[in-house]
């Protein structure tokens, strides 16, 4: 058996689509994902498993060590009637991976397309966009445990996944996911609930979408609506729609009647947006020096230029308290804080 692929970079910039000057002394970067608890050992128990640095915000000025999955397979696992299981590494690129599964003929991702990220953050987020998230299509997860030294397959149910967590995401620094099992159909299902997917397939002139015809739609959509990380830094989506019960959506409606509010998958439960709660704070496009918020998306963060993580930070708080005190709604971040806490 050959030695598994290990590359090590001393001092090395770290990628992050905030654009954020950060580095680390040691880059440790995995092209093989079974080397990875190795690489982890070598690295020590506080390095940072980082992917693309797309859901995240570096506020330390440097990291001591990180390592960098790169690994890139992606495999068919079995046909099973109307399903199959594809199994992906943690270092395939999200976006690769849901076209690659089109081209397959593999279908139920097209919802999810130009998310940024990889397979690899996918669960410990449960990233979600337009109507579904990626908890709906995870058979499995195997996950190497930073605490006890195991490697071991994690079942759906055992992923403890809901809005944007999972038990990964309670503890980054324990939990280092190394592939994803997903169940695809062969069939499709379009899935055009969300509000604006009809409306952009209908600009398109196109009444039968196929799943390659939605992908090309959220496409089209996310490019509308969230600023291009190579143009200016920002990860997406910076807060969490906020989750209440009935009683408190109720009363804000009863406040507010052009609030927009989602059901939550719990009857109890309301969603509500948080781009709103921002925009009626009146932080869309706002700036402070070069840390700021986009002009055409309330919950996008964005960097002018030589925003620091800190600074980000700093603005990102001043919005949650703005929210708290016009609307008593605690908002909190998606992007994972590495060297701060919320």
């Amino acid at each position: 058996m050959s030695e598994p692929a290990l590359r090590e970079t001393r001092d090395a910039p770290l990628a992050n689509t905030f654009g954020i000057n950060a580095r680390a002394r040691r880059l440790i970067d995995v092209a093989d994902v079974d080397a990875l608890p190795m690489a982890l050992v070598d690295a020590g128990r506080d390095a940072l498993l980082l992917g693309s640095g797309s859901n995240l915000l570096i506020v330390a000025d440097d990291v001591d060590a990180v390592v960098h999955a790169t690994d890139a397979r992606i495999e068919l696992i079995e046909t099973l009637g109307d399903d199959v299981r594809i199994r992906a590494a943690a270092g395939v690129v999200w976006h690769d991976f849901v076209m690659h599964t089109l081209t397959q003929g593999w279908y139920g991702l097209e919802n999810l397309a130009l998310i940024p990220g990889t397979v690899g953050a996918s669960p410990i987020q449960n990233i979600g966009a337009y109507g579904v998230e990626v908890m709906d299509l995870i058979d499995a997860v195997q996950v190497h445990d930073r605490a006890t030294g195991e490697t071991r397959w994690w079942s759906h149910d055992a992923c403890g996944f809901s809005y944007r967590d999972s038990v990964f995401k309670s503890d980054p620094q324990r939990y280092a996911v190394m592939r994803a099992d997903f169940r695809l159909s062969l069939i499709p299902h379009a899935n055009l609930g969300y509000a604006g997917i009809g409306e952009e397939l209908q600009a398109m002139s196109i009444d039968e979408p196929t799943p390659r015809n939605i992908a090309d739609a959220v496409i089209a959509l996310r490019r509308r609506k969230l600023p291009d990380p190579l143009v200016i830094g920002n990860a997406g989506s910076f807060f969490k729609n906020p989750i209440v019960d009935v009683a408190t959506a109720d009363g804000l409606l009863a406040q507010h009647p052009g609030m927009p509010v989602f059901h939550a998958g719990d009857p109890s439960q309301r969603k509500l947006s948080a781009a709103w709660l921002i925009d009626q704070s009146g932080w869309k496009g706002h700036r402070d020096g070069d840390a700021g918020v986009s002009p055409g998306h309330a919950l996008v963060l964005v960097n002018h230029g030589n925003a620091s993580g800190a600074q980000l930070l700093a603005l990102a708080r001043r919005i949650a308290d703005s929210v708290h005190e016009g609307f008593g709604i605690h908002i909190e971040p998606e992007p994972r804080l590495i060297g701060a806490t919320w």
